[in-house]
């Protein structure tokens, strides 16, 4: 199903708008003009130091990487039809810089486990901030206890006068713009910001040692923070004088891609891991700290979580099959099995927090057809219950759901999650962070959010549940919960809620 619509009133349909996504594995440049269409596109890889939970990048290869996708997206492409762009990157990616911009530190990536030690002060000294925020702790790869992991370092010596904290997307933005930037409340959230307040925490920030003037000023998603420089213009090829918006997150980014902005609506990225992402009218408090919340548009919140389960563990357990064959197969074998389908060996994130959860698997599945079927049915599961711990904390989840990220892609996996979910689900023609940021860039142009959303995020398909498979389904999906209960990792209050909502 293509959507067919009338012209926005409010965005020009030949104006030209960049999203920039700084990924893990690749940065991406993606031109998308008012009515949704993609006029250009390129990615440039990128490379990881990893040792251990140590994961670092050289934020100068984001910088080369983006400025080539750039060069290439943008092509052909009239400069004057260009109207604006915005930035996202993974959240607590963090480097410290000199006054200039010029990086004195490598990227400490999203998930460096480094700050383990300083999680404690931390949570300890900022608690009633962290709690009235709704997340409660904080995790030793956020990007606070990593700024203290940074600033304790004893071989890099003192800090020069003028020395600044950058996140990954606020290094780009100084580029493009030739000077010190703001960043979003987004980045901000895992650095310590108050979002409730629209603050930095002074008082528990000085306790912790961190001084006033290497924070950023932090602005909403969505502001424009300049425009672009003469110097920034030669490397990228980007006109000089386009206005840069400031960005957010990449979950968030993939979630505005997915056109997900209204109370209730959520967004299910199913990619190594499942997020998701969804809009709330209030702040969701979270007691254990599995969900959080960014700011959104219009004074909503956009609460979520990142599980440790999803598409990694079909990489992990089935490395060069051919997985349209066996999704096949496995489509035509009725099996029931079900695993749990963690990626790593770090224990599960959401839709509860469990260091020593490990993989298992309910049932016996016969052959690999079977076995790759358990693990499609584990994430529609995991997926579920994400939903069933939401919507126990008292986040709207009656919106509508859009299924974006690799694992969308497989069309037998899509309906399987709509039969488990029990409800109609979404399926964009083109998603991902890099367009949620050519959306959100689009506002530059005196569109809301919301309308840019409306103009240029196109539904291809929406695929309904089958209720005989949704009943047929459902039994498996208690039994999954029961055993995470049994194992001691999901709470019984949640066990309850789940098996209720099942009931209905």
């Amino acid at each position: 199903m293509s959507d067919s619509r009338p012209p926005s009133r409010t965005l020009d349909p030949d104006a030209v708008h960049l999203g920039l996504d700084l990924g893990t594995q690749s940065a991406r440049a993606v031109a998308v003009d008012g009515t949704g269409r993609t006029v250009g596109a390129a990615s440039r890889p990128l490379s990881s130091r990893r040792e251990g939970v140590r994961h670092e990048q050289d934020p100068e290869q984001w910088w080369r990487a983006l400025a080539d996708a750039c060069r290439e997206a943008l092509a052909g492409i009239a400069p004057e039809r260009v109207r604006g762009l915005a930035v996202d990157a993974t959240s607590g990616t963090v480097l410290l810089t000199d006054g200039r911009g010029t990086p004195l530190t490598p990227g400490l990536m999203y998930d460096d486990g480094r700050a383990h030690a300083y999680t404690e002060r931390v949570n300890t000294t900022g608690a009633a901030v962290w709690e009235a925020s709704g997340y409660r702790s904080m995790q030793p790869s956020w990007a606070l206890p990593k700024l203290l992991w940074l600033l304790d370092r004893k071989d890099q010596g003192p800090l020069p006068a003028g020395a600044r904290l950058l996140h990954q997307a606020d290094l780009i933005t100084w580029r493009l713009t030739g000077r010190r930037t703001a960043t979003d409340t987004g980045h901000a959230l895992k650095t310590g910001y108050d979002l409730v307040e629209e603050r930095w925490p002074e008082a528990e920030l000085s306790a912790l040692g961190v001084p006033d003037e290497l924070l950023p000023e932090v602005v909403r998603p969505g502001t424009v923070l300049g425009t672009v420089c003469a110097d920034a213009a030669r490397a990228t090829g980007i006109p000089v004088g386009t206005p840069v918006v400031a960005g957010t997150t990449d979950g968030c980014a993939a979630q505005i891609g997915a056109g997900a902005l209204a109370p209730g609506a959520w967004n299910s990225v199913l990619g190594t891991t499942l997020v998701l992402k969804g809009v709330s009218p209030r702040l969701v408090r979270d007691p254990a700290g599995v969900v959080y919340c960014h700011r959104g548009p219009g004074g909503t919140w956009l609460p979520g979580g990142a599980s440790s389960s999803g598409a990694g563990v079909i990489a992990r357990q089935f490395p060069g099959a051919d997985l349209d064959a066996l999704t096949r197969r496995a489509a035509a074998s009725g099996s029931t099995a079900v695993a749990y389908p963690l990626t790593g060996a770090g224990g599960e994130r959401f839709p509860f927090r469990a260091p020593a959860a490990s993989p298992f698997v309910l049932g016996e599945p016969a052959g690999d057809a079977e076995r790759f079927h358990a693990c499609l049915l584990g994430v529609a599961c995991v997926e579920r219950l994400c939903f069933d711990y939401l919507d126990h904390l008292g986040a709207p989840v009656g919106g509508p759901v859009t299924l974006t990220g690799g694992g969308a892609r497989n069309a037998y996996w899509s309906q399987l999650r709509a039969d488990v979910l029990g409800r109609t689900v979404r399926l964009p023609e083109r998603s991902g962070s890099a367009t949620g940021m050519a959306v959100l860039a689009a506002t530059a142009s005196g569109a809301t959010l919301e309308d840019a959303a409306a103009a240029m995020v196109r539904v291809r398909a929406e695929l309904r549940p089958d209720p005989a498979r949704t009943a047929r389904l459902l039994p498996r999906y208690l039994d999954f919960v029961d055993e995470l209960t049994r194992r001691g990792w999901l709470e019984p209050a949640v066990a309850a809620h789940a098996r209720r909502k099942a009931e209905q």
